[in-house]
């Protein structure tokens, strides 16, 4: 029987967002940050966002036992401030 799953929480989730920030990888994180600034979002809030979206592809990954998967992050981040995986 597999251990359960322990999710990330909040802090860790934004530590995630700031180390990807600081690597410049994936260049999407920072693309999202600075739309989401520029359209009005604090950026305390858009990195939440961000976070948020982090969260989703780590729990898409252990639903379906897969490797990280940019592209579907990437998608994630382009809703943002929406976030359709949520409903």
């Amino acid at each position: 029987m597999s251990e359960p799953t322990e999710f990330f929480d909040e802090q860790t989730l934004l530590e995630m967002v700031d180390n990807q920030l600081i690597d410049g990888h994936p260049l999407q994180v920072k693309a999202t940050l600075m739309r989401l600034v520029m359209k009005g979002t604090p950026r305390e809030e858009a990195l939440q966002y961000i976070a948020c979206a982090l969260g989703a592809e780590l729990m898409a990954m252990e639903a379906e036992q897969s490797a990280f998967n940019l592209e579907r992050y990437a998608q994630f981040l382009d809703s943002l401030p929406e976030m359709p995986w949520a409903e």
